[in-house]
């Protein structure tokens, strides 16, 4: 006589099956889970070295060359450059090598300010050296709690830069406070500076 499966086993193996379905499912679902959190991290991290490479190429570039805003009066210094971001512009300055491409008329310096605004830090820029309103600002990374920069003179790093009308820093230390990453601490060397 043939003998079937009996209405116990048949729920015991559903109970079996049910249980290894919702265990998959749990792993499956924090696969994915880790998975976006890792791309969010590397989304994240990329910006912060777009940020950098950013900074390097204008820093690195600096020129002891003093401006003259929209008004056309001309600025105090060289390079204009604060401690903490509460005092409007991080730094400003004029920076070598602007490629011109199309061959426009304006010359390969360009006056470019840094600042911290609504937890972005921000890039502005003129469109010529002297005498011209800025752009829009470009955000340059997001995110941003707080930053703090020293600058190097002399052999010693100091929190706010004394000035000089031909002179930039030696170099620029820059601490930001970074959503998801943290502190974030970067120095860059100014052209010519150090060996």
């Amino acid at each position: 006589m043939a003998r079937g499966f009996t209405l116990v086993e048949v729920l015991v193996a559903l109970s079996v099956f049910a249980l290894l379905a919702a265990g998959g499912v749990a792993v499956m679902g924090w696969a994915s889970a880790s998975q976006g959190a890792t791309q969010a991290r590397m989304a994240r991290v990329g910006e912060l070295q777009r940020a950098r490479a950013l900074l390097q190429a204008d820093l690195s570039q600096a020129a002891p060359r003093r401006t003259r805003n929209a008004a056309g009066v001309a600025a105090v210094q060289a390079f204009t450059g604060s401690a903490e971001p509460g005092a409007g512009v991080l730094f400003a300055f004029a920076r070598r090598g602007w490629e011109n491409p199309q061959g426009a008329p304006r010359a390969s310096l360009q006056y470019v300010e840094y600042r911290l605004r609504d937890g972005r830090l921000e890039r502005q820029s003129r469109p010529m050296l002297d005498g011209a309103r800025m752009a829009p600002p470009q955000v340059v990374i997001q995110g941003v709690r707080g930053a703090r920069v020293l600058y190097r003179f002399q052999g010693e790093w100091m929190d706010g830069w004394p000035g000089g009308i031909d002179r930039v820093p030696e170099a620029v230390r820059l601490t930001l406070e970074l959503d998801g990453i943290g502190r974030v601490e970067q120095a860059f060397l100014m052209q010519g500076q150090w060996p």
